[in-house]
């Protein structure tokens, strides 16, 4: 049967409008009628949904140059246990109409949910995910909600666990005791009847099980109710068969075959207590995982001092407007996002950066809310509040991260939709071999191996291996100054053996500065002095280099008398009655100036990939400077670190052959993309994957966005401020190259840490499996006891918290600290 859905559509002004929608719809594969009204400007779809879904639709209509009304919201769920669950929520959303999207992350106890409003309201979906037996609230938007949220959680799991506790212990004291403690046996029948002990213990176990335990019971029924067991299912059926079994044992004994009429009250008791256990332990290492978006939201201030008709008046955060003159003092942090407009400052700007030096703050420079003022008074107007500011975009980028899912985990998630099933079937099968060729009493073997097999293959850690890992790693990329904007970058980012870099403003600063002053006559300050004063004339990018020198040493320049541009040349100027000419060697021959004797000194500059000018003053040659587009700070470690690590390392660029090999010799840099125009960078991206590379291409995210979007990886140089970089999967907020270098080691360490949960996770369940089932039994004797199996089932989601968990000790490889070294090496070009 065709399915049908609603799509609300922005953009559409006309019926030439409709038409083309209608056109693009019924293109698609499985389409059967789309129907497009201009009054409610809404479609409406009928299609077969093995050949096309929601998501095909919506793109369709964006194709047609329309917007479809796309919501997304963030809903956290409760009572989530394992990957069974995961999968569980994400069918049943699935299954919703208009539902484009569903994402759910079992470490932050989340789902992100893309979905057409106009076929699938919010309570529809809350309705679903509640019938399938989870808990659904609001996202905690503030710290404090959080911490009540999850110490809700927590305070809940306590309770149910001291219950357990304080009824397990005597419990086990009255069933152990007497095997282990000579003469107690007699002492407790003296206290106690058998038949009296034997109620005793039915007492003792029925509350662990159905009040501490109930949480099991109540999920367990829906997950099979929807049939798709998980390990609410595992421990239910298998503590449920130990309780139940006990119980006929205990009111009709006589129904059993001699010797079978065993009660296993504690086992079940035990069971329960110690995956309480576990599951407390569980939650508390969970919480730690989210402690990055934890200090992220420790860094928004609560209030802001504001300046209101020159009196300073300090009102919440949430009233802050745009434009606002906000003071701030030393040691305080900055409120929200501004530009200074008086006074001056140093600013640690390391939440944002990554690096620790203070960063000097004066009249028109840009402050970002979170970083803290060290030693100034200083006033500035706000630019960004709220969900605009940086520190905003930046939470919101971690937490998009930490719900998508990497290959990975869409693997781990389809092997476990059916793995509860196998184990359900594994332990049918070990109770049937028990009872058809295990010694006497063989309903009692059949039954403690069955239990055994259920309990210890419950797949909490398989559910827990990825996002636990993804959650530590992003939010310790973020304290490093790098954001990943999805999960999936971080594997794919391991991955990759080619990077390949932009050089203007990747590599190099991206604006020209004066690098060399080679002095014939004169001194450096009277020459630097003229030549400024000279160029302040001049628009050009290369005049703005000079003069940014001679301001960056504080020198006065004097007032031009007459000035003339030669353009392609050069130019003329008359400063304190001096003749000032500066150009290009033409200029200088067409003055006839003679520059042969300082050739050299221009050819050698002009292969360091520097651009040379010559200076005359009065007529004759007197210096020859040098400007270029400079390295950025630690370009060179970075170069030579990502090559350690065996790396091929490609530069790709606009600029001509001689510039480029010479930055590439000057960086370490082997191959060479010279000359390469802005659109034919993504057909180099794609030669590249066509020799079979996985490759990652870093650039500043505009001009290069076509091949950001290309490669395996796209990696967007921001400055802090700049960090609303779309084209990128990843982020270097500082713009160090450095950074990129800590960005590959951290995502290498997360995606083994991923693989070892995977392998413990897994081994660990295909180990134990069967020596639960007993297949030990026939050299050794040896049955594992279902208690021994509810024990190592928590030992073994421990683990995988705990492994994922020491990724927040990863440190830095290099930084701005580390000391510069030169490497030289020939470079080739592609």
């Amino acid at each position: 049967m065709p399915k049908e859905i609603n799509i609300d559509i922005a953009g559409m002004t006309c019926a030439s409008c409709v038409a083309r929608v209608e056109r693009q719809l019924r293109k698609q594969p499985g389409v059967c009628e789309a129907t497009v009204n201009l009054a409610t400007e809404k479609a409406t779809i009928s299609y077969d949904d093995t050949r096309t879904d929601p998501a095909t639709l919506t793109q369709a209509i964006r194709d047609a140059g329309y917007d479809p009304q796309v919501k997304t919201q963030e809903l956290a769920i409760t009572g989530m246990t394992c990957a069974s669950c995961v999968g569980r929520v994400e069918r049943t959303l699935g299954k919703l109409p208009g539902i484009i999207s569903a994402s759910v992350n079992l470490a932050t106890e989340k789902a992100h949910i893309d979905y057409l409003p106009a076929s699938c309201s919010l309570h529809d979906i809350r309705t679903a995910i509640q019938n399938a037996g989870y808990q659904v609230t609001e996202v905690a938007t503030t710290e404090e909600q959080e911490d009540a949220k999850r110490e809700g959680i927590l305070n809940a799991l306590r309770r149910d666990l001291l219950i357990a506790v304080s009824l397990t212990l005597p419990l086990l004291f009255i069933v152990m005791a007497p095997m282990f403690i000579p003469g107690m046996d007699q002492n407790i029948s003296t206290l106690l009847s058998p038949v009296i002990r034997d109620w005793l213990e039915f007492l003792l176990a029925t509350p662990v099980l159905f009040i501490a335990g109930r949480r099991f019971f109540r999920q367990g029924w829906a997950e099979l109710r929807h049939l798709s067991p998980g390990m609410n299912t595992l421990v239910m059926i298998g503590t449920s068969a130990a309780y139940g079994y006990s119980l006929t044992a205990l009111l009709f004994p006589e129904i059993f075959p001699a010797g079978t009429a065993h009660l296993y009250f504690e086992a079940a008791a035990v069971i329960v207590t110690l995956i309480l256990l576990g599951r407390y332990f569980e939650t508390r290492a969970k919480g730690r995982t989210s402690e990055a978006i934890k200090k992220l939201l420790r860094l928004q201030s609560k209030t802001a001092r504001v300046l209101l008709s020159g009196q300073e008046l300090e009102i919440p955060i949430e009233e802050v407007q745009p434009k606002a003159l906000i003071v701030v003092r030393p040691g305080e942090r900055i409120p929200v996002d501004g530009v200074v407009s008086e006074g001056s400052s140093y600013v640690d700007e390391a939440m944002i950066t990554g690096e620790a030096l203070p960063v000097q703050k004066t009249v028109a420079s840009e402050v970002v809310g979170g970083t803290v003022n060290k030693n100034g008074t200083f006033i500035f107007r706000a630019t960004r509040v709220g969900a605009d500011t940086v520190l905003a975009h930046i939470i919101k980028m971690v937490e998009e991260a930490q719900a998508t899912k990497p290959p990975i985990q869409q693997l781990a998630d389809r092997i476990a939709g059916i793995f509860v099933p196998a184990v359900i079937a594994a332990a049918t099968v070990t109770f049937v071999v028990w009872l058809a060729i295990g010694p006497s009493p063989a309903l009692n073997y059949a039954f403690v191996a069955a239990v055994s097999v259920l309990v210890i293959a419950c797949p909490c850690a398989m559910g827990l291996a990825t996002p636990t890992a993804i959650m530590v790693g992003t939010g310790k990329a973020a304290e490093m100054g790098t954001l990943f904007r999805k999960g999936t970058a971080i594997e794919l980012l391991a991955k990759v053996d080619t990077i390949v870099l932009d050089k203007t403003g990747t590599l190099t600063l991206g604006q020209p500065a004066l690098t060399d002053l080679e002095i014939i006559r004169l001194t450096e300050a009277q020459v630097l002095i003229l030549a400024a004063a000279a160029e302040s004339r001049s628009e050009h990018p290369i005049a703005q280099a000079i003069v940014n020198a001679a301001k960056g040493r504080q020198l006065k320049l004097p007032t031009v008398e007459s000035f003339e541009a030669c353009p392609g040349l050069g130019l003329t100027a008359r400063i304190e009655g001096k003749l000032v000419q500066i150009g290009a060697d033409r200029y200088m021959r067409q003055l006839d100036i003679t520059i042969e004797e300082q050739q050299q000194t221009a050819t050698r500059l002009a292969e360091q990939g520097k651009t040379p000018i010559y200076c005359a003053i009065d007529g004759q040659l007197t210096a020859i400077l040098a400007v270029s587009d400079p390295l950025k700070p630690g370009s060179r470690e970075a170069i030579a670190h990502l090559r350690a690590m065996g790396m091929q390392i490609a530069m790709l660029t606009g600029d001509n052959r001689q510039t480029a090999l010479a930055v590439a010799r000057e960086i370490g840099i082997e191959l060479v993309l010279a000359e390469v125009l802005p659109d034919q960078k993504l057909a180099e991206i794609k030669r590249l994957q066509g020799n079979n590379q996985r490759v990652a291409f870093v650039g500043d995210g505009i001009n290069d966005a076509p091949a950001l979007a290309q490669a395996e990886v796209g990696i967007a140089i921001g400055t802090g401020t700049d960090i609303a970089v779309e084209a990128g999967d990843i982020i270097l907020m500082s713009g160090d190259l450095r950074g990129l270098v800590n960005a590959v080691m951290l995502a290498k360490k997360t995606l083994r840490t991923i693989v070892v949960n995977f392998i413990w996770a897994y081994a660990y369940n295909i180990a134990l499996i069967p020596v639960a089932a007993g297949v030990l039994y026939p050299l050794t004797g040896l049955l594992l006891n279902p208690m021994l199996a509810a024990t190592a089932m928590s030992v073994s989601s421990l683990f995988v918290v705990s492994n994922s968990l020491r990724l927040r000790n990863f440190r830095n490889l290099i930084s701005s600290e580390t000391p510069s070294r030169q490497q030289q090496i020939p470079a080739r070009e592609s």
